[in-house]
C-alpha cells in the first residue's frame, strides 16, 4: 500500500454544471474561428482527476477559473494552479497532465505556458522549469508509465458534458 503525501484533503464544492458559457448563434457556424477565453479552458480542464485522489482539480481547488490568463489574439494561454500542500510531490505530474489536456484540445497555434502559482510549492522554481522545456516534456511524454498515469487522470476530462476520447499514444509538443 502507498502511502499518500496528503492523506485528508481539503474538498471544496464544484461549480455546478460543467460550463458557466452562454451558447452563441455563431458558435455553430464553422466558417468563423472560434475564440478560445479563461472559461474555455477551465472547461477543459476542471475534471481531470488528481493522480492521488479520486477526485477532480476543481474540487481540491488546484485550478481555479481567476488563474488562467488567455490572449486569443497573441495566441497564448497561462494556466497556474495550486498543489494541495506546499511540498507535493505530484506538482509535476499535476502540471504535466494540464499541458498533455490542453496540448490535445487546443488549436496548434496556442502557446501554452503552466505554472505552479507563486508561493504555493517550496520548488516551485524546478516544477515550473521542468513543466515548461519542450524537450524534459516531450522526453516525460515518451515514458510508457508514466504517459498512462497522465491517461488514467485525463480519462475523466469531460468537455461540455461530453467525454473526450484519450488518444493513447504521445501528445504534440509545440
Amino acid at each position: 500500500m502507498t502511502t499518500l503525501i496528503n492523506q485528508n484533503p481539503i474538498i471544496y464544492e464544484a461549480s455546478a454544471g460543467h460550463s458557466t458559457r452562454e451558447w452563441r448563434e455563431e458558435d455553430d457556424d464553422e466558417n468563423l474561428a472560434d475564440s478560445i477565453d479563461a472559461q474555455e479552458i477551465f472547461d477543459l480542464i476542471r475534471s481531470i482527476s488528481d493522480p492521488e485522489h479520486p477526485l477532480s482539480l476543481e474540487q481540491l481547488n488546484v485550478t481555479q477559473r481567476d488563474h488562467i490568463q488567455v490572449s486569443d489574439d497573441n495566441n497564448s494561454v497561462l494556466v497556474e494552479f495550486t498543489p494541495t500542500i506546499p511540498h507535493c510531490s505530484m506538482a509535476t505530474l499535476i502540471g504535466l497532465c494540464i499541458r498533455v489536456r490542453l496540448l490535445r484540445c487546443l488549436p496548434s497555434r496556442f502557446k501554452v505556458d503552466i505554472s505552479v502559482r507563486k508561493g504555493t510549492h517550496q520548488s516551485e522554481h524546478a516544477v515550473n522549469k521542468q513543466l515548461n522545456d519542450k524537450e524534459r516534456v516531450a522526453a516525460a511524454l515518451e515514458n510508457s508509465h508514466l504517459l498512462e498515469v497522465v491517461n488514467q487522470c485525463l480519462a475523466t476530462a469531460t468537455s461540455g458534458g461530453v467525454v473526450v476520447n484519450i488518444v493513447k499514444g504521445p501528445a504534440i509538443v509545440n
